[in-house]
């Protein structure tokens, strides 16, 4: 901005009335600007003051209110930033522990349990809530993981895979720890409830895991982005405890039974022929104290029978949990319920709690059965 004021003075420069034509402002006023021009017609002298307003404040206040404006988002972006790499950094460590459990799911390996005798971790990890409609729940885990870890390095890079988008990566990854932390709470209301004073660390880290990356994938987002997707998130938290429920009442003895109202007791034929191995196996078994426990209308409990065939079924020490057969209201026998069983069958050897169908090799190798029994059987 420039403002021109024009003064006429007499023939001396500055008049001697006053000490100065503008003594409010005669200190801010650079000498430079003051300029004395003789007018060559009247023998008069124009005083020629250039005022020009500062450009640096001018600058400085619309630098300040940038600034402003601004500092909500760079603030914004930051925190998004350190949100996705706790992302990709809690489910990297997810993916390493699940990645772990899977092996040892698939592999029927016992696992290493750093608190206790590592009995309840080995009891949870094969019980009947360990598959989800007979997926293994570590691999779903470790699935669920993996996207998590990348969609937060992805996110933190600001550079989203196949084109999606990073809003659209944003609300992928807030459904995936969603439905991760909604899980985590099912499981702890199981653990709770199913298996009482037992430890598993492996759960209760998942656990932490999940809930830590719901609430980063949250303030990634922000929270006015999050109240939009308030009822997408409810929907995906029903839907996942709906198929967990679902999946867990299809496998445990007592829901099972509740589908039926009444049932008498009967028994099925066995028409296999058993093999020698099968034969010292079921021998061997019954001479360890191995134990079946199982349930006549249970069909995996007649299918792991037929694997023994006829002869060496015969040989097990079996126990029937409904010798009685069926009926609404109807508790197992109280051999069952002092074993805590979890699904049918349940093998116990040695003292461990095998839940679920077992390959004749795996009861071989559990059990501590060698070769050289059947040879002498031979």
């Amino acid at each position: 901005m420039m403002a021109s004021l024009i003064g006429v003075a007499a023939s001396s420069p500055f008049p001697t009335q006053t000490s100065h034509p503008f003594p409010s402002r005669s200190n801010s006023i650079p000498s430079s600007l003051v300029q004395l021009k003789r007018d060559s017609g009247s023998g008069r002298r124009l005083l020629f003051l250039r005022l020009n307003c500062s450009s640096r404040q001018v600058e400085d206040a619309e630098t300040e209110s940038e600034s402003k404006a601004v500092l909500p988002n760079t603030t914004f972006g930051d925190s998004s930033i350190s949100a996705y790499n706790w992302c990709a950094a809690l489910g990297g460590v997810g993916f390493l522990e699940t990645s772990y459990l899977t092996y040892l799911k698939l592999t029927n390996s016992e696992a290493f349990c750093p608190v206790g005798d590592g009995g309840s971790c080995g009891d949870i990890l094969n019980s009947s809530y360990s598959t989800v409609f007979g997926v293994p729940l570590p691999l779903i885990g470790m699935l669920a993981y993996g996207v998590v870890a990348v969609l937060g390095i992805q996110l933190g890079q600001k550079s989203m895979p196949l084109g999606i988008g990073e809003a659209n990566g944003r609300l992928v990854l807030l459904g995936t720890s969603t439905s991760m932390a909604a899980a985590s709470a099912y499981f702890l209301y199981i653990l709770s409830t199913k298996f009482t004073g037992e430890f598993c660390p492996y759960c209760l880290a998942s656990v932490l895991l999940s809930f830590g990356l719901f609430i980063s994938s949250i303030k990634g987002l922000g929270s006015q982005e999050v109240q939009k997707d308030v009822g997408i998130q409810l929907l995906i938290v029903l839907l996942v405890v709906s198929t967990l429920n679902n999946s867990f009442s299809g496998s445990q003895p007592t829901d099972t039974s509740s589908a039926m109202a009444e049932l008498e007791y009967f028994t099925t034929e066995i028409k296999s022929e058993s093999t020698p191995f099968a034969i010292s196996l079921a021998k061997h078994l019954r001479s360890v104290g191995a134990k079946m426990y199982g349930a006549f209308w249970c069909s995996h409990c007649q299918h792991q029978k037929q694997m023994f065939g006829r002869a060496a079924a015969k040989l097990l020490d079996y126990v029937e949990c409904y010798p009685d057969g069926f009926k609404r209201g109807t508790y197992m026998a109280n051999a069952c319920q002092e074993a805590k069983l979890e699904a049918f069958p349940t093998w116990v050897i040695n003292g461990e709690v095998l839940s679920g169908e077992k390959k004749l090799s795996e009861l071989a190798e559990l059990s501590g059965f060698e070769m050289k029994e059947l040879t002498e059987a031979k």
